[in-house]
C-alpha cells in the first residue's frame, strides 16, 4: 500500500510504531522495521551513549529505515540530532514542538521531522516552520494527551496542513487504517498495540494487566505530572488521585530523589528538569517534582515489573486487544484486514 507516508519514510506499509519510553528499544523497533512498518526509538529515557548504542543495535538487526523520538526541550537535544545525522537515521519525531533551530538542523543534515500534535493550531504552527509530517494524536491515545477525539481532530488537521498526516489514538487493526485513510491521513501510528506484541520488552505480568483492562480501564489524570496523562487505572493511580497536598508532596519527593540518583542529577538540575516538563503550565511544587520523577514511575512499572508502584501509559484501545502477536504477524494482519475492507467498500453487493 503506497501512500504519501510510505513514500516519505521508505517503509512498505503506512504503519508507525510510536516512541514509547522504556518500550521502544532496539528489539521492538527493528522488528517493526523488518515487518514493513516504521519503528521509532524512544530516546527520552536514554542517555546519549545509550541512544548511540541503541541506534547501532537497530542497524545491526535491520537495513530498513527507522526513526528516533527526541525531547525538544532536552539539554542535549542538538547533540542527539547531530547523532541522528551522523548515523543517517531517517526521521526525528518530537513529543513537543521542536524549535526552528532543531528543524533547520535536521533539514540541513538530511533527517526528516515529524512532531506530535494534539490541536489544530499546533499542527498549523509546525507546518509553517517546515516539518515534513505531523502525527496527530486524539484524546483516546495513551500518555500525554488532549481532550479532542481522533475523529474530530484528524479531519481538522488534514484540512489545514499540506504535509502527510499520521493518525494516532484508537488504532489497532485494518479497519482503523482504512478509516484513517478515508479521513485523509497518510497512515496510522500505534503505541499500545505494539506494546502488546511478542517483541515488546514489557514483562508478562504487566502485559496481562493491559490485556485484562476494559475500554474503561484507563483514566486521564493530572496527578502524575500536572499534565493530562492517560494511564491504566490502578490502585497506585487511585492513590495519587486521592492524595492531599501534603501526601502528594511527600510522594513526589520520594520519586524525585529516586530519579535524581538514577540520572545522576544535582538538585538544581532536577528542579530544572521538572520545570522543563511543565509545558508552560503553572504547577505546584509537588507536581513539579513529580514531573521530574515521572521516568522513575514509568521504569518501575515497565522495566522493573512493579505496576503497583509505577505508572503505565495506555490508550483506550487496550480494551479491544486480546493477544500478543509478533510484529510481523500484527502488521500482516492489519494489511490483510485493510485490503479486505477496501475491497468490501468498493465492490457492489
Amino acid at each position: 500500500m503506497r501512500t504519501a507516508l510510505t513514500e516519505l519514510l521508505g517503509c512498505r506499509h503506512p504503519i508507525v510504531q510510536t516512541g514509547m519510553g522504556y518500550v521502544a528499544g532496539a528489539r521492538l523497533v527493528s522488528a517493526v522495521a523488518e515487518a514493513g512498518g516504521f519503528g521509532i526509538v524512544a530516546s527520552a529515557t536514554m542517555t546519549l551513549d545509550e541512544l548511540r548504542d541503541t541506534v547501532h543495535r537497530v542497524k545491526e538487526r535491520t537495513s530498513r529505515p527507522f526513526g528516533v523520538n527526541v525531547r525538544s526541550d532536552a539539554p542535549d537535544a542538538a547533540r542527539r540530532i547531530d547523532l541522528l545525522i551522523r548515523e543517517r537515521v531517517r526521521l526525528a519525531s518530537f513529543a513537543l514542538a521542536p524549535s526552528h533551530d532543531l528543524i533547520r538542523r535536521c533539514a540541513d543534515g538530511g533527517v526528516l521531522t515529524m512532531p506530535s500534535v494534539g490541536a489544530r493550531r499546533h499542527a498549523e504552527k509546525v507546518a509553517e516552520w517546515g516539518v515534513d509530517a505531523v502525527l496527530v494524536q486524539g484524546g483516546e491515545g495513551g500518555g500525554h494527551t488532549g481532550s479532542v477525539p481522533t475523529t474530530i481532530l484528524l479531519p481538522q488537521v488534514v484540512d489545514t496542513v499540506g504535509i502527510p498526516v499520521v493518525a494516532a489514538g484508537g488504532f489497532f487493526d485494518g479497519r482503523g487504517l482504512v478509516a484513517a485513510l478515508a479521513y485523509g491521513a497518510a497512515g496510522i501510528a500505534m503505541g499500545t498495540r505494539f506494546l502488546l506484541t511478542a517483541e515488546s520488552p514489557v514483562g508478562a505480568r504487566v502485559k496481562q494487566l493491559y490485556l485484562d483492562a476494559g475500554v474503561t480501564g484507563t483514566i486521564v489524570t493530572t496527578s502524575v505530572d500536572g499534565i493530562p496523562h492517560r494511564v491504566l487505572r490502578t490502585s497506585y493511580i487511585n492513590g495519587l488521585e486521592r492524595s492531599g497536598t501534603v501526601g502528594a508532596l511527600l510522594r513526589s519527593a520520594r520519586h524525585a530523589v529516586a530519579f535524581r540518583r538514577l540520572a545522576g542529577l544535582t538538585w538544581p538540575q532536577l528542579v530544572r528538569a521538572g520545570r522543563s516538563a511543565r509545558h508552560g503550565r503553572e504547577l505546584t511544587w509537588a507536581q513539579t517534582l513529580m514531573a521530574a520523577g515521572t521516568p522513575v514511575l514509568l521504569r518501575t512499572a515497565m522495566v522493573d515489573g512493579r505496576p503497583e508502584f509505577g505508572v503505565m501509559s495506555a490508550g483506550q484501545v487496550t480494551g479491544l486487544i486480546d493477544d500478543l502477536p509478533s510484529c510481523a504477524e500484527l502488521i500482516d494482519r492489519i494489511m490483510k484486514e485493510a485490503s479486505e475492507g477496501l475491497e468490501r467498500l468498493t465492490t457492489a453487493r
